[in-house]
This record gives structure tokens, sequence and C-alpha cells, in this order.
């Protein structure tokens, strides 16, 4: 802390000492107040200028201050001013003394607040950018509220001085004109309570309620507002239609006719989405049988002989088909039937905000009128303007299946553009399989998503493989068979059979009817906290409303956009987003949660790094995996779990133990203390925990220990 911040703390506990010190509360009664209220009087007639600033100063001191009082002074302007004079000197002292105490607890407490508790922090600051106003002014309006605590609360925000002094004038008014008046009439006074009766504190309320019930009148006519020139139907064939069957669309079915709603799934292509039949699963599928490849290449670490796989990659693509037919029935047209769910193939498009047609492979229509609509679109592979692509026949994530499952042989000369997750799964993956790989990434390093040790240490990892890893290379052409990259000044012409574009998907937003509505759209579809668009009975799910692009994210919004479109009426619930992990199936994996080193350090947010090698982890020595680590980001000199990354075979499997510690409040303490079997991979959570212990042991204490052990032994 400051010497400033130091020396107005001391200034602040200064005076508040003074005030109990001196007693000087005993001339800020009600009693008081009435004994000395001829004696005000006279000396306003003798000198108003110097009374009137005197009395303008001290209420501006009081409230700077929080010191109590400020109730009796209100009073005590209403005896010696009058009603209109009393009420002009409170109303601006009070809101200058409120504006005071707001600087202060900015000044010297948000920091601390910051640094300690930063998500929540941002999590109320963004609640007080879009509701600020009008929360502040609620409270401003029920004088039961302690202002002081206001004041001194609306500090650590980030609401602006003037909107706070503004919306405090105007709230705190209602309140000021009733304590002066009564000051008036103060011989009738006995107490504050003859003032504050329950009658009028309920009428306070009532005015406290103005702002809320302000905002939903306002919601309403914005509503009507939306759908103006919209023709509602009389009644609904579906409470629910469900746009597009990949992880958030089926989710959301699920949910729905789970709770009995009559809900329809479209799905244009194949059921199960992008993860089910061009993502997740195939990609998993080929990564094993490649890690299976270099296994062998390496059984001499294992006491075996090392042979070279003769890689019958046919018969590799018919596995990742069999995987795929394997778990395609828990996503069928028939599974979901079977559940509840009216299931229909074709395309659908948003005609009005209750109604969606669809389209079918035939070309036959039918329109469904809805209560309530839940877009889960997904995404396709964004596929950058390079001269010559085209023309070269390049793949992407969703096409090279049905590509290379039509060859006999792997890719021998394969480049992948993208240092992304899945341009480095498959980077690996194919050069395990027998590739020669170039991987290109324009930017300085490969999983930019991920710490710069992590990145680095993936790098090496591919490199030691054989793949060509070139970090800070833009793909500038295709001459033929060949992709011109291009690093500073020079280029060089890489030569290939096949080239892979993985830098990234993009949110299908086109063909839906988004645009004929009017529904706003960037990168994705704009949707609030709770997953609503534009319109409140449409939302958007997964790939197409971000900011996550990952199957399990998908999933977590259904949730959501199902509950808050079936029972919106009855309560909302806003998206949780605060602990979401991810996982890049490299091998080793990288997995992390929450913040990075990188993110904590850009978001100011005070940390200790806590770090285990795996090296002499006893079940990764035994599986010849312990190349990797586990650190763990907490506030300095506590256990809180602010983010954890780990490099480690499983560790997608470890870091759901993290997750769950995340999501539930719980701290390194609590992992160090719950047993892990013996010898597991899960082990180096436990000892990552260790590590943080050992660190953050209580010296002192222990010294008093050791005396008294020495003690114990004479």
């Amino acid at each position: 802390m400051s010497r400033g911040k130091i020396g107005l703390l001391a200034v602040f506990v200064a005076a508040i000492a003074a005030f109990f010190i001196f007693d000087l509360g005993a001339y800020l009664t009600l009693a008081s107040l009435k004994a000395r209220q001829a004696d005000l009087a006279t000396l306003l007639n003798n000198r108003p200028l110097a009374i009137i600033g005197a009395f303008f100063l001290l209420y501006i001191a009081t409230t700077a201050f929080s010191l109590p009082g400020a109730a009796i002074l209100t009073l005590a302007a209403g005896a010696v001013f009058g009603l209109w004079l009393g009420t002009l000197i409170v109303s601006f002292a009070s809101a200058i003394g409120a504006s005071l105490a707001f600087l202060s607890s900015r000044y010297v407490l948000r920091d601390w607040v910051k640094a300690r508790f930063g998500r929540r922090v941002a999590a109320i600051d963004r609640g007080i950018a879009k509701d600020g106003v009008s929360y502040l002014l609620t409270l401003r309006l029920i004088p039961a509220f302690p202002f002081f605590l206001i004041n001194l609360t609306m500090g650590l925000t980030t609401m602006r001085l003037v909107t706070f002094y503004v919306v405090s004038q105007i709230g705190m008014l209602p309140g000021t004109l009733v304590f002066v008046n009564a000051g008036t009439r103060l011989a009738a006074i006995d107490s504050t309570g003859d003032i504050l009766s329950p009658a009028l504190i309920g009428s306070f309320v009532l005015l406290g309620l103005f702002p809320l019930m302000a905002k939903a009148i306002v919601g309403l006519i914005k509503r009507r507002r939306v759908y103006q020139g919209c023709r509602r139907p009389r009644r609904f064939d579906r409470n629910l239609v469900v746009i597009g069957a990949g992880a958030g669309g089926l989710v959301t079915a699920y949910i729905a006719a789970a709770v009995r709603a009559k809900v329809t799934l479209v799905e244009a292509g194949t059921m199960g989405g992008d993860c089910l039949n061009t993502g997740c699963v195939p990609s998993k599928a080929l990564i094993r049988s490649a890690r299976l490849a270099h296994d062998m290449r390496h059984a001499d670490q294992f006491g075996l002989a090392s042979a070279e796989p003769s890689i019958d990659f046919k018969a590799v693509m018919a596995r990742v088909r069999g995987v795929i037919a394997k778990i395609a029935p828990a996503d069928s047209v028939a599974r979901y039937t079977a559940l509840g769910v009216d299931v229909r193939i074709g395309h659908a498009t948003i005609v009005d905000p209750w109604t969606v047609q669809i389209t079918d492979r035939d070309g036959g229509t039918q329109r469904l009128t809805t209560r309530s609509i839940v877009i889960a679109a997904g995404a396709e592979p964004f596929v950058p303007d390079i001269p010559g692509l085209a023309k070269a026949g390049f793949l992407t994530s969703d096409t090279m299946w049905d590509v290379l499952a039509a060859r006999d042989t792997v890719p021998g000369r394969l480049v992948i553009v993208g240092g992304g997750p899945i341009g480095t799964e498959m980077a690996q993956a194919f050069a395990r399989l027998g590739s020669a790989v170039t991987q290109i990434e324009a930017g300085p390093r490969i999983l930019p998503n991920e710490d710069e040790e992590v990145s680095a240490f993936i790098a090496d990892i591919l490199r030691g493989e054989g793949v060509d890893v070139r970090a800070g290379h833009e793909a500038v052409r295709c001459e033929g068979k060949s992709l011109i990259v291009k690093k500073g000044d020079g280029e060089a012409s890489i030569a290939f059979d096949d080239i892979i574009v993985a830098v990234g998907r993009k949110a299908r937003l086109t063909g839906y009817g988004l645009e004929d509505l009017g529904i706003e759209t960037g990168k994705t579809v704009i949707v609030d906290e709770t997953l609503k668009t534009l319109f409140p009975n449409i939302f958007a799910v997964g790939d197409v409303a971000g900011p996550y692009q990952f199957t399990h994210f998908a999933a977590h919004q259904a949730w959501y956009a199902a509950v808050n479109a079936l029972f919106g009426g009855l309560r909302t619930f806003r998206a949780d987003y605060t602990v979401i992990p991810w996982t890049t199936f490299t091998d080793p994996e990288v997995a992390h949660v929450g913040h990075t080193v990188a993110t904590a350090t850009a978001a100011d947010i005070a940390h200790e790094i806590v770090r285990y090698d795996l090296g002499h982890l006893d079940r990764a020595v035994a599986e010849g995996a312990n190349k990797g680590f586990v650190t763990v980001l907490v506030p300095p000199g506590k256990d809180k779990i602010l983010g954890v990354t780990i490099v480690a075979a499983q560790a997608g499997e470890l870091l759901a133990e993290f997750v769950l510690a995340m999501k539930h409040g719980l701290g390194l303490n609590k992992i160090l203390g719950t047993i892990h079997s013996y010898p597991t991979m899960a082990e180096a959570n436990k000892n990552a925990a260790g590590e943080w212990k050992k660190a953050n042991q209580p010296e002192r204490l222990l010294e008093w220990v050791e005396l008294y052990h020495r003690w114990r032994r004479k």
C-alpha cells in the first residue's frame, strides 16, 4: 500500500477515534439538538453565512468519514434553516460527502479488493455497468439501508463518480425532505422512530422498488417494440423448436423432452453434429492409432523389441469410421424419437419469432409455430483467402475424413496451416503415422491460448517426433502443390501432397433467417447472460453463440437455454462461465481451467505459481510418461485455486479434480487432505498441493513447536 493510501487511512482512523474518544456523539443527539435549537437560531440571525457554511462543512465531514449522526444533522437543518433552505443544504452536502467517501474507498481499497477477489469484482463490475444506476437509485430511495455502506461499497466498483453523484443527489432527495420537514417540528419528536414509522418505511420501500418496476415496464415496452409488426399465433404447435443436432441442440432437446415439453429438433446434416462426425470423435480415434504406432517404434524403452509399424491407412480410417458408428446410436433419430423428441431431417428457417419453416431433403416444406426457438447451428472451418489454395485442393477438419478414407496410404508430404489445438493434434498424429509434416503458424508460437512454457514444451515434443514446426511463418500463396510462406522479408517454398487448413472455425450464421429478423450478429449471434437474442423467445447456444467452441461448453449452455426458454416466465437463469475446462489432446495432453499465468497477469490479478514436475511421480515413471508438470495459480499466501494447467498423459482426466474444487470453492488444503490411490497419475494433483503447503509453512509456529519438542526431550 502506498504512503498516500496509508496516510488517508490514518486520517479516517483518527477521525473515527476522535469522535468516540471525545464523545462527540453526545452533541449529535435529539436531546442535545432540542436544548440548543434556540441558540442555533440566534447564531443564524447574527451570522447567517458563517453558520450555513459551517453546517455545510460539518455535514460533508460527517458523511465523508462515515460517522454516525447524519440523521440528527438532517433534523437540525430543518429546525434551524427551515424546510427549503435546510433541504437545499443537506441535499448537496450529503451528495458531496457521499462522493468523498466513495472516492476514498476506491483509492484506498479497490486495488486490494481487486487483487484478492478479481473474478468476483469483475462480475460485479459487469453488473454495475449494466444495471448500476437503477440498483443505486433503489438503495438510495430506501433510507432504512445504511447510506455509508452504499458509499463505501460503490467505491469498490467501476461506477463513474459523476453517475454516483447525480444518482445519489436524486435518490436521497425524498428521504432528505422527510427528515428536514420533521426537523421543522422538532418539539413533537422524541426519537427518530417518530419519523420512520412502519407506514413511512413501507412507503419508502415501495418508492425504492419504483426503479425496478420502471425497468420492468421499460423492458415490456422494448419487447413490444421488438415484436412490432409480428403477428403472434393464438396457439402454438410446439413449446420449443431446436435448430441443430450437435451437442448444444441434442442436450436442449433432451431436457425439453424430459420435462414433457413438446419439442422438435431439426438437423440439416448428420445427427451428432461436428463433434461426432468430423471433430472430437474421429480425431481422438486417429490419435489413438497414431499413439500405438509411436509406442511400437519405442518399445525398447519397455524391454521389448522396437519395430517400425506397417501402417494400413485404409484400416486406420475404417477404425475411425467404426468408432463413429459405435457412438452414433446415442445421438440417433431413433433414440431421440424414443425420448419423446420430434426429430426432423431438413433445413430450418426462422420465418418470424414464432414460426419455423422446415425444408426436407426432397424439397417439401412445413411450418411449425412455437413459443420458443433455440439456435444451435454450430460452426464450420474458417478458410483464409490464400491465392491458389482452392486450386491446390485443400482439406479441412470437416472434409479430410471422407477424402482420406478413400486413400490406401497416409499422406506423404503434409502441410498443416494452423497452430491451434486442431492443427497441433493432427500434426503429431500424422507424423506418428508416417507423414512428413510441416506445421505453419503465423503467430509467434503454437497453442497461443496456453502459457509460453506450455507452447514451447509441446513444440519441442513435436519437433522431436519429426514435425517441422514453423511458427512466425505466414502462408501467402500456393503455387501448384507448393505453399509459399513468409517470415520477415524472406519467402520459402514447402512442397506438399496434401494441405490441411486448421486456422479456426466460424459460426454458421447464414441461411436461418437471422438477417431478415434483424437478429444482431458479429462473429457469433449476440446473446445476453440468459442466452436470449434480440427476441426474448429466441435463444442461441454452442459455437453459434460463443464465447468458447467446446462440445462440453455447448452442452453446458444448453441447460440454461432450455430452462430459460421453457420456464423463463417463472424464473430466469444467467449462464455461469466461471469454471470452463479445456484440453488439447496431444501426447502429452495439455489441459487447463481458470487463469493461466498470462491471463492472470493481463487481468492484474496477484498470484503465486505452484509447480510440480512429473519427473518423480511413481506411476508416471512406471508408465514411461514422466514428462510434464502441473502448475496451480493461487493468491499470495492463500490456497484458493485461481487456475490450473496440466501437461501430462491423461491431463484431461487429471484436471477434473481441480474443476470440481474450483466450482465448489475448495482449496489446495482440501486436495492435500484427500486420499488418492497409489500409484496413480492423480497423485500429481495432491503433490502439487503439497508443494504449495511446503512453500507456505507457518515458520513462526514451527519454531514454537520445535521448542516444545526440545522441552519434551529433557
